[in-house]
């Protein structure tokens, strides 16, 4: 249970306590507590740093390191008592150290500010979401591959507009997914090493007096390097607006291929059958199957789309250093990460579920004149046609072949001869869609020789 006892930490400053609405909006505990390990283990690292230095004698080090463990493990066993009256996880934690420890609970504050504090644990937060990211990403794209090795010959139809344009493979259409996550991949891989500069000893903002080692507490959490400039170290947000950035990308890709599941599992198109795993049924149509799963995705990225505009609103006006418009800066970024890393899951659980229907798609890919270019670069290449001539004779065929109700492969030769009379019967050779695809060898084209080719970059790209 919360309590609300009056708030001790400001020391004579103040007066009186704040009333409840002032506590109310000034509290971030019921958010920041999330911040719980990246607090204790800021802290342990400042703690040992300053005893290195000899700012604080190794007995007091001692008893704050293990204060600071019996807190984690109440906080980790549900055992601890979180205070609104305490504002955040970082006076909670002190207050309780004092419980623990008495007096030398105090000198753990020394060299440090709020201010940076909060940086470096946000910023430990989110490097651990980048990490999950990373691992999510890379699942999904293992996922993908291998459908892609599955399904690297077959045919399916592509789409410009929504409409039939060329026979491309369902393999090809599955490593077009692996680049765009992959890309998402090294966007977080690129934000994850420009952030990892550690903002802990810049203080309130100028620095400390203190003989302090940045350099040491910086290793210690896994950080680069100290950040340079302690102004910016306490006012920078980049690292969590860039994650916001990184996670929208990834999230508007996520909702473009769960777009494609739902339309493909649709009963007009079949290309594809989701499990019943991620997948409901209706309650009133016994013969309904709803791809609800990709649909969430699609919806749940707006929560990260939203996250990102609202942080980026709340620091656009700030002047340097710190501002308390900052603490509202964790609740848009926990709830894109929660939303992210779900909506990563979801969609790698989807893909290594699915199957693809291979005769739905064989039976599409023909569909729409989808061989036409096939049959203008046969008129280029080999009756040595401009390609805007070839453009025009394969159009008159197209328009030939819909008043007959028939598609490219089922008119005669006479019937192309009437367009252009130096069609030979050589030209069916290129209008079957098996042939269309294999004859797309071009570097990162439909060929399934391509396809395979970079099924097998990808998987040593990921080792």
């Amino acid at each position: 249970m919360t309590e609300t006892k009056s708030n001790q930490m400001w020391g004579g400053r103040f007066a009186a306590g704040p009333d409840a609405i002032m506590e109310a909006i000034n509290a971030s505990i019921g958010f920041d507590r999330r911040l719980a390990a990246q607090d204790i283990a800021g802290s342990r690292a400042h703690a040992a740093m300053l005893a290195a230095t000899g700012i604080l004698t190794d007995k007091d080090a001692e008893a704050i390191r293990e204060g600071l463990l019996t807190i984690l493990s109440e906080i980790e066993a549900g055992e601890f008592t979180f205070s609104t009256a305490l504002e955040d996880i970082h006076m909670n934690v002190e207050a309780r150290l004092k419980e623990i420890i008495g007096e030398p609970a105090g000198r753990l504050h020394t060299g440090r500010s709020r201010n940076d504090q909060v940086a470096t644990d946000f910023k430990l937060w989110v490097r651990d979401q980048l990490d999950a990211a990373d691992a999510g990403l890379t699942a999904l794209i293992e996922a993908l591959l291998v459908q892609a090795e599955a399904g690297a010959d077959w045919v399916m139809p592509g789409f410009t507009h929504l409409q039939t344009a060329q026979p491309v493979t369902w393999g090809h259409h599955m490593m077009a997914y692996v680049e765009m996550f992959g890309r998402d991949l090294g966007r977080v891989r690129d934000a994850r090493r420009r952030m990892n500069e550690s903002p802990l000893g810049a203080a309130a903002l100028a620095g400390t007096s203190f003989p302090i080692n940045r350099d040491m507490t910086a290793e210690a959490l896994g950080f680069d390097r100290p950040a340079a400039n302690s102004l910016d170290a306490v006012s920078d947000r980049d690292f969590a607006l860039e994650f916001l950035g990184v996670a929208s990308i990834s999230a508007m890709h996520l909702s473009r291929f769960a777009e494609e599941l739902v339309i493909w599992s649709s009963a007009q198109f079949r290309f594809v059958t989701l499990s019943d795993r991620f997948s409901t049924g209706s309650s009133i149509m016994p013969q309904k199957k709803n791809p609800d799963a990709a649909e969430l995705i699609r919806a749940k990225i707006g929560r990260i789309f939203g996250a990102n505009v609202a942080l980026m609103t709340v620091m656009k006006g700030l002047p340097l250093a710190y501002s308390k418009d900052m603490q509202e800066d964790k609740e848009q970024v926990f709830d894109a990460a929660d939303n992210w890393m779900l909506a990563l899951a979801a969609m790698e659980g989807m893909v290594r579920d699915m199957s693809a229907n291979r005769e739905s798609l064989a039976a599409a890919a023909g569909s729409g004149f989808s061989t036409a270019t096939d049959l203008a670069d046969w008129l280029v290449r080999v009756l040595g046609l401009p390609f805007r001539e070839a453009h025009h004779v394969t159009g008159s065929l197209v328009a030939l072949a819909e008043s007959r109700g028939c598609d490219l492969p089922d008119l005669s030769l006479e019937d192309m001869t009437s367009v252009h009379s130096g069609i030979t019967a050589e030209v069916f050779d290129v209008l079957g869609v098996d042939n269309s695809v294999n004859s797309r060898t071009s570097y990162g084209g439909t060929a399934p020789a391509q396809v395979r080719t970079q099924i097998a970059r990808w998987k040593e790209i990921l080792g």
